[in-house]
């Protein structure tokens, strides 16, 4: 059977450029259509298109017109993190009315080939093979050990929920030294560029818990109230006062932001005395990504979540694993109410209009944007 969907997609070497295509999609024997009820649109959606040749991202949805004619990159679908519902099913162990999170394309619709797991499935489609088995699992609202049922719980999820466990995997990645059980690289504070940004407070959230360890905030000055009120940083500076951060003891530097500038700083604050230096996003899109030999002290290790998730269940044990992220992922949702406003974007214009507002940076820290192409009603979730 054919049905309609419609996608918002991005040029892939101009991700500010973006177009709303409408296609009728066949479903096969064997796979389940569903409706993408709601998906949250964040700086690190930009990072994903940002690094989507390099990390695969443009691989997950991928476009029917994925090269231009003159043989330029051409347009791209950027994953995003949210809920869908199953509305036609030709899979035996999938039916209709089933909803799921997990990793779906700025669509009203998608088709997927799941084969069904313990949580619920898992993607099979043959341009799924290569990715990471996190990107291409999702979970059953019945099985979910992490679901909010609090009204805004699915909205806070999607805003939160990915960015959250990013931010905690990479506060493990630094407790334990990468594996070398020096805490923190043997030094005794943590600097955060872009310290507004959502990963980056759910970092600064679980670092606030190890003791020993000052969580240094390095934001715009614009920010810096926001960031002051969240009381998870011992210390807040702007990008301009970086040299103001006292360097005995030595520290760790994790960057959400990509500014090559506001990284040489750090660089050159410590030398020697940065321990590690972390790439976790970039926030700041518009800005050169940084020469590594252009740095004091060492080059900037990408981390990369997935590979994380897969150390730290073998460390730990899933069972352990699944328990740790929940607990936390709760205490932080539940926490974010204090300092977060979902800010809705119903129907394809608005879902545009959202993309662009993210891209440009117009999205203030405290606001998180759930995109739908279809409206649903805020109280009860429930598409309309």
């Amino acid at each position: 059977m054919t049905a309609q969907h419609q996608t918002l997609e991005v040029r892939r070497d101009e991700i500010g450029t973006t177009r709303l295509l409408v296609e009728d999609v066949e479903l096969k024997d064997g796979q389940v259509r569903f409706r993408v009820d709601r998906f949250a649109i964040t700086a690190n959606n930009i990072t994903y298109a940002v690094f989507g040749d390099m990390l695969g991202y443009w691989d997950f949805f991928p476009s029917s017109q994925p090269d231009a004619d003159d043989g330029r990159p051409g347009w791209g679908r950027v994953p995003a993190m949210g809920w869908a519902e199953v509305v036609e099913s030709r899979h035996d162990e999938i039916a209709v009315g089933r909803r799921f999170y997990g990793w779906y394309p700025m669509a009203s619709h998608v088709v997927f080939t799941p084969t069904t797991t313990r949580e619920g499935f898992r993607d099979d489609g043959p341009h799924r093979q290569a990715h990471a088995p996190v990107y291409r699992a999702y979970v059953d609202v019945e099985s979910d050990g992490m679901y909010d049922e609090a009204p805004d719980g699915e909205d806070r999820h999607a805003v939160l929920r990915g960015l959250f466990l990013t931010g905690l995997l990479a506060e493990e990645f630094f407790a334990d030294g990468g594996g070398s059980g020096a805490e923190y690289f043997g030094t005794t504070r943590v600097v955060v560029l872009s310290a507004s940004s959502k990963t980056a407070i759910g970092f600064a959230q679980r670092a606030a818990l190890r003791k020993g360890v000052d969580v240094v905030a390095v934001t715009s000055t614009s920010n810096r109230e926001f960031v002051e009120n969240l009381g998870f940083y011992d210390q807040v500076v702007t990008y301009d006062e970086i040299d103001e951060i006292a360097t005995e003891g030595g520290a760790v530097s994790i960057d959400m932001a990509g500014n090559p500038t506001s990284l040489a700083a750090v660089h050159r604050a410590f030398g020697d005395r940065l321990a590690y230096s972390m790439t976790v996003g970039r926030s700041h899109h518009d800005a050169p990504a940084a020469a590594s030999n252009d740095l004091d002290g060492p080059s900037p290790q990408l981390f990369f979540a997935p590979t994380e998730v897969g150390r730290r269940r073998e460390q730990w044990g899933t069972e352990a694993y699944d328990a740790l992220c929940a607990s936390a992922l709760d205490e932080f949702v539940d926490g974010s109410r204090s300092w977060l406003r979902i800010d809705h974007r119903f129907g394809a214009d608005a879902v545009e209009a959202a993309w662009r507002e993210v891209f440009d940076g117009a999205v203030e820290p405290a606001v998180g944007v759930v995109a739908a192409f279809e409206s649903f009603d805020e109280t009860t979730g429930s598409s309309s």
